[in-house]
């Protein structure tokens, strides 16, 4: 396969976040047409989880897993927030198809995704291709990335989330 200058200068400019680095300031804007930054959720506990692509059945499964585990998430002080580079219009669509309780921004720019290390190289039906790595990061309230989950279970994430000691 032959690599491209903007794919490879991608991967050499993601960043390799780990447990304990401050996360990435990101706003963008969600479905409804808000304004949404990481400094509207000091003082609580954020679930930021990035996806491929709207309506698709796994990037559907992990939405609805965490629709349907939102208030066990909100017990634990968590709110949720969705990036993809889908369109608004499209997160609108998403969003309402399934009745999700929390905002989607719209990372057409790639800009958070990038920031946050998600958009690379990944195989995906046993081709390489360059896309959104599915990740999602927990967030402590005052703005410290407590948890990386890169290994998302799409079916049953918010208990992946729940059972997996966050307090």
């Amino acid at each position: 396969m032959k690599k491209c200058y903007f794919c490879a200068s991608l991967t050499r400019k993601m960043m390799k976040l780990k447990a304990g680095d401050p996360a990435p300031d990101f706003w963008g804007e969600d479905q409804n047409g808000n304004q949404i930054a990481l400094k509207d959720f000091r003082g609580s506990k954020l679930v930021l989880y990035f996806y491929p692509k709207d309506n698709t059945p796994g990037c559907t499964a992990e939405a609805c897993s965490l629709r349907d585990g939102n208030v066990q998430l909100l017990q634990r002080g968590f709110k949720i927030v969705g990036v993809s580079k889908d369109s608004i219009a499209s997160h609108k669509k998403f969003s309402e198809k399934f009745s999700l309780p929390f905002p989607l921004i719209a990372d057409t720019d790639l800009k958070i995704m990038n920031d946050y290390g998600v958009w690379g190289e990944k195989k995906f039906m046993g081709k390489t291709v360059v896309g959104t790595i599915r990740t999602t990061f927990l967030i402590s309230e005052d703005g410290i990335i407590e948890r990386i989950i890169d290994k998302v279970n799409t079916k049953t994430h918010a208990d992946q989330i729940l059972e997996d000691g966050v307090e």
